[in-house]
């Protein structure tokens, strides 16, 4: 198959991290795949493999909606693709003008809480329109669906879950190593009040476990607010900020818990990866991570705003980590592979749809 994704760029989030491995996988199993950004972001782009096609049009929403337009025009892929809010209502604007609308996909990554700009909080508000005039929708987790069909009124029979993929180098710990680590508490997020760092920090001023650490990674705009609140609680010599890592796996190998503290979350990438490396999670159940761990084995979901609850849950799972085993298996379910397959399944499902009508 012609395949055009389409994101704003490979900046460091994780629907940019998703994207980047989709593409990669379905190129390297001999589809022909482009890859369309504004602008050049290297957060995530050397997870883009060497066989797709990377279009760079240019800043400005009006023009890189247009240089899309004559991507689409030039190239007629079979399908094309899309993330986030503001590239959802580009890509289905230049598929319409390009006369290729019912090849065009769109795909929810997140809610409308973890869309900051205008125009991302505007395409969340034309669901309705855009999942009746849009080939298909995605969703990365059932939790998601609900929201977009019930809160947003999405059409519900135009919109499928496909749970991300996650690529984690492999994993060579063991029960008696994990056991064995010094106390390390590890969060990965973007520093924005939708992660609500700041809970975390003032959740782990309540762990007793002695010479426990957190290790915070990330950048984003609550960084101030973090710093003060790790201030504020004496906790400087405790809690550590590392900002946006590329290669976080030294952070996961060497830590003993991760944790997760958001508001809300579609999914939850980083509780995968953790999964993936043997860790044990503590997460504030928060939409998509209930999805993820549905297993005692897996870790801990703690009601919201619940600090005691919280560092009680971080205290067990530091003094008794577990066994491994069943977090690889788990995370194995989100593999790469079998990601990309249900995406293909369903390009396919909207080309020859597309065909038929031509026809």
């Amino acid at each position: 198959m012609k395949i055009l994704f389409y994101i704003h760029a490979l900046a460091g989030g994780g629907a940019e991290r998703v994207w980047a491995l989709v593409a990669s996988e379905l190129a390297q199993t001999g589809n022909d795949v482009m890859f369309a950004v504004d602008y050049r972001d290297d957060a995530n782009l050397s997870l883009l493999g060497p066989d797709v096609r990377l279009l760079e049009m240019g800043p400005g929403h009006l023009h890189s909606m247009l240089a899309l337009r004559r991507i689409i025009r030039r190239e007629r892929p079979d399908v094309t693709i899309s993330a986030l809010g503001a590239g959802n209502l580009k890509h289905l604007l230049a598929a319409m003008l390009a006369g290729r609308r019912d090849r065009a996909i769109l795909s929810y990554h997140g809610y409308i809480d973890n869309e900051p700009k205008r125009l991302s909080q505007l395409s969340f508000r034309l669901t309705p329109l855009l999942t009746r005039l849009a080939a298909h929708t995605v969703v990365v987790s059932e939790d998601l669906r609900q929201h977009v069909v019930d809160d947003y009124g999405a059409d519900a029979s135009r919109v499928s879950v496909i749970l991300n993929p996650v690529a984690v180098p492999e994993a060579t710990v063991s029960d008696r190593d994990l056991a064995a680590r010094s106390p390390l508490v590890l969060a990965a997020s973007r520093l924005t009040p939708a992660k609500n760092v700041p809970f975390l920090v003032r959740a782990f001023a309540r762990v007793r476990t002695p010479e426990a650490r957190l290790a915070i990674l990330g950048e984003g705009e609550d960084r101030p607010a973090i710093e003060s609140e790790i201030a504020r609680l004496g906790l400087n010599g405790r809690v550590s900020l590392h900002g946006y890592q590329r290669q976080p796996w030294p952070f996961y190998n060497n830590a003993k818990v991760f944790v997760v503290g958001s508001r809300i979350e579609a999914f939850g990438l980083t509780i995968v990866e953790a999964l993936g490396c043997g860790l044990p999670v503590v997460s504030t159940d928060c939409g998509g991570p209930r999805e993820i761990l549905d297993q005692p084995a897996l870790g801990r979901l703690v009601d919201q705003g619940d600090e005691v609850g919280f560092a009680t849950a971080i205290d067990e799972l530091l003094a008794t980590p577990g066994p491994v085993a069943p977090r690889l298996e788990r995370a194995a379910v989100f593999s790469v592979e079998s990601r990309a397959e249900a995406y293909l399944a369903l390009m396919r499902t909207v080309a020859k749809a597309a065909r038929s009508r031509a026809g």
